[in-house]
């Protein structure tokens, strides 16, 4: 398995540019806030289910960034039950940070790294959350080679 150093590596290959950075330190996180406003939508159990094997496939690479993605899903998960809207809502967003991902990595001039391996879909969030961790926190050293 490879390093949450290598992940990101590999990931910041094609995460360059300013302006791309930008646009995925936004819509990451919308996607993945849409994606789990679906899966609520349908089934409890299987969101639980895909939160319970994302929040693994993070504790694996590194504890603590697995914490503070679990505080983020957590925040997520109670505005998404509060959160008066039908799932419309949900793929609208998902739709919508979606274009801008792609417009994203135009800007950028190389394909988005899930074409290479699906498992990038899983690391764009805590490449985020490791970039927001080095802004706020003096102490966070970040893994990546090029920050936000």
């Amino acid at each position: 398995m490879k390093s949450i150093t290598e992940w990101f590596d590999e990931y910041s290959e094609s995460h360059q540019n300013p302006t791309n950075k930008v646009i995925h330190w936004a819509c990451v996180p919308a996607i993945l806030f849409s994606i789990l406003g679906i899966l609520a939508h349908f089934s409890a159990l299987l969101t639980a289910l895909v939160i319970v094997l994302t929040l693994v496939f993070y504790t694996r690479l590194d504890l603590v960034l697995a914490v503070a993605m679990t505080a983020l899903i957590a925040v997520m998960a109670w505005v998404i039950y509060f959160l008066p809207v039908g799932v419309g809502f949900y793929i609208g967003v998902f739709i919508i940070a979606w274009i801008g991902q792609f417009y994203g990595h135009k800007i950028e001039g190389k394909k988005p790294s899930f074409f290479k391996d699906l498992q990038f879909l899983l690391i764009g969030p805590v490449w985020c959350m490791d970039a927001y961790l080095g802004k706020v926190l003096p102490k966070w050293k970040s893994r990546q080679k090029l920050a936000f």
